[in-house]
């Protein structure tokens, strides 16, 4: 399965001209899978984006209505970071150039997102380890 998902990323890249790299997170930042970046890269992204989401997350929910994040764009000197939500608990984070179409971007992030949602999701480790206390409190 991990290779379908970096393939749906790369198809996410070639697809769209002008996007670098793109990455699958869990919400609370650990790297799942990546195009375009080496290990320590989408580790360093996969934190950034987690921090930038749960900002985002914390602003809706104070200010917003807490609707929860759709998407969260960041325009830097050279390039544009995309953040979105795209399952329950994983974040997909894209890097594109200044010149990427990000109408058609933000389409493709939805499109992917919506594409295989079950694959997706990252369960929460919450419950890991509840599950881990209640076995050490049998014991």
């Amino acid at each position: 399965m991990a290779d379908d998902l970096t393939f749906l990323l790369s198809r996410l890249a070639e697809k769209v001209p002008g996007t670098q790299s793109a990455l699958l997170l869990s919400a609370d930042g650990m790297a799942k899978y990546w195009h375009g970046l080496d290990r320590d890269g989408a580790d360093a992204l996969a934190a950034l984006s987690s921090g930038l989401f749960s900002l985002s997350h914390q602003v809706g929910s104070r200010f917003g209505g807490g609707g929860g994040v759709r998407q969260v764009i960041s325009e830097l000197g050279d390039i544009i970071l995309f953040v979105t939500a795209a399952s329950t608990g994983t974040v997909l984070a894209v890097l594109a150039s200044r010149d990427v179409d990000a109408s058609i971007l933000s389409y493709e992030m939805g499109k992917l997102s919506t594409q295989v949602p079950d694959h997706l999701a990252t369960p929460s480790r919450q419950q890991t380890y509840s599950a881990i206390d209640n076995r050490i409190r049998r014991a």
